[in-house]
């Protein structure tokens, strides 16, 4: 079989501890990369680019952070909106305040503030947790949306609250933001961005800092009496995942959707990120990524389920019919398989190992 690994030995500490053990799941992995900055953005239509790609790897962004807080150090977070929102209006504001500034450093800039912000409202899980630190991050995300909408500073004193992103170039070569930006553009800038931090959080979750968060996860107590101090796991948590959230805010409102809003930012869009790692998978990368496919791609098939067959759902009915999937799929994973989607794809990997023996 392809997949087996016999034969295959590791001479090396370096070589046994690599993201990828095996040459299998390294080709794959660039196989991946050469589909995503190659074949998509030559075949792929506008409007698959812009309305399915996009978002999906912006949620998976989101998605990343949320993991690192809440599947990683086991801190139950609802205030992902408002975090996001926190990233996308100070994205907004660098780019008036500096318009010299490149908007990858507005981006690692924003990152930077909603991490600050995060520290913050992350202060009560020093002496709270489980429901009760939701509760304060619940505090969080409402305290946020109110703030932007109530403050015409953070939009430059729009009078409808909603300003529209300014064009602007990546690293001064092509501009990827703005209604001259070309959806490619767009598509690669957002692809580069969310690869380059999906790695750097694969390899932090492998480290000193992801052992730390797990250790905190699965029992605090025993991880302080061996000299994990809680004020510096949990702190460094709420401040990456922040980062990573605050990130996929500005690229949402710059790349996505060109304009910048707080009501984009309500507390649907905490749960529905919430909803992607339920689904995907509680401490998993991998499983990041698998739930943002499952949350874009389920409303397109829906509606193209319907027309398929014949029967065209209105959009009422396909709004209620998915929060009735997502609602039922929650459920089934959290009794079935609390580690969702990535730990089903692990067990493939494993059947595919011994096949066709017994497992």
């Amino acid at each position: 079989m392809l997949y087996r690994e016999a034969g295959q030995f590791k001479t090396s500490y370096a070589a046994d501890q690599a993201i990828f053990t095996i040459p299998q799941d390294r080709a794959a992995f660039w196989i991946l990369l050469a589909l995503g900055f190659i074949a998509i953005p030559l075949v792929a239509s506008e409007y698959v680019l812009l309305t399915i790609m996009i978002p999906f790897l912006v949620f998976a962004l989101a998605a990343i952070g949320l993991n690192i807080l809440t599947g990683y150090a086991g801190q139950l977070s609802l205030g992902t909106g408002g975090f996001m929102a926190v990233g996308a209006f100070t994205a907004y504001k660098l780019t008036t305040a500096l318009p010299g500034l490149d908007i990858v450093f507005v981006f690692l800039l924003s990152g930077l503030v909603a991490a600050a912000v995060g520290i913050v409202f992350g202060l009560p899980s020093l002496r709270i947790k489980g429901f009760y630190l939701a509760v304060a991050t619940l505090a969080a995300q409402f305290f946020l949306i109110w703030l932007f909408n109530k403050l015409p500073w953070f939009s430059n004193y729009s009078p409808s609250g909603v300003i529209g992103a300014p064009p602007r170039a990546a690293l001064g070569l092509v501009t990827v933001t703005g209604a001259e930006a070309s959806p490619v553009a767009k598509y690669l800038f957002t692809l580069a961005f969310v690869a380059i931090l999906a790695l750097a959080a694969k390899n932090l979750v492998r480290g000193r800092f992801g052992r730390s968060w797990m250790a905190i996860r699965d029992m605090d107590i025993a991880a302080e009496i061996i000299g994990i101090r809680p004020l510096n796991a949990k702190l460094s948590a709420f401040a990456v995942s922040s980062f990573y959230v605050g990130i996929a805010g500005a690229l949402w409102a710059f790349i996505y959707t060109g304009g910048v809003e707080a009501l984009a930012f309500d507390i649907d869009r905490s749960f529905q990120i919430l909803f992607m790692i339920i689904i995907g998978g509680l401490g998993s990368i991998l499983g990041s990524f698998l739930g943002a496919a499952f949350i874009t791609l389920l409303p397109i098939l829906l509606d193209r389920g319907g027309e398929a067959l014949g029967l065209p759902v209105p959009v009422n009915v396909l709004t209620n019919l998915e929060d009735m999937i997502f609602g039922g799929l929650i459920i089934l994973f959290l009794i079935a398989e609390p580690r969702g989607l990535a730990r089903l794809w692990q067990i493939g990997k494993e059947k595919l190992r011994l096949w066709p023996f017994p497992h």
